[in-house]
């Protein structure tokens, strides 16, 4: 696994245009290549799943998550990171323990860029 550090992309919701509206440009197609790619684990799909399901505003704290895997703490604080490092979610600590959230609009974000919004044209229409 690379130690690369990934950059946290803005937090705009509409940071590109869908996927059908217009071709990416060299920096869009990086800065979400950077997400799909903290997605792209399944440990960290899982983990992102595990968060947003706390619905708006909602949050987990890591002693939640931790035993849904076969990992070591370390670990899953590792995957954590990447995510947040993707701009996918936040934290805070409390205490010994640390708490994170989806930030706000970035799923909708990466759902409106894969939503075509207009229907392709059919040749037998």
């Amino acid at each position: 696994m690379s130690k690369q550090e990934l950059e946290v992309i803005g937090q705009d919701a509409a940071c590109c245009p869908g996927l059908s509206a217009a071709p990416l440009d060299e920096t869009q197609a990086a800065d979400l290549a950077k997400v799909f790619k903290a997605l792209g684990d399944p440990v960290r799909l899982r983990l992102m799943s595990m968060i947003a399901s706390r619905g708006q505003g909602g949050e987990v704290c890591v002693c939640e998550l931790t035993p849904a895997f076969e990992l070591s703490q370390p670990t899953i604080s590792h995957h954590l990171k990447l995510l947040r490092q993707a701009g996918l979610i936040d934290c805070e600590r409390r205490g010994t323990w640390v708490y994170y959230w989806v930030l706000p609009g970035v799923l909708d974000g990466l759902a409106a860029f894969l939503t075509t919004s207009t229907q392709p044209a059919r040749a037998d229409a």
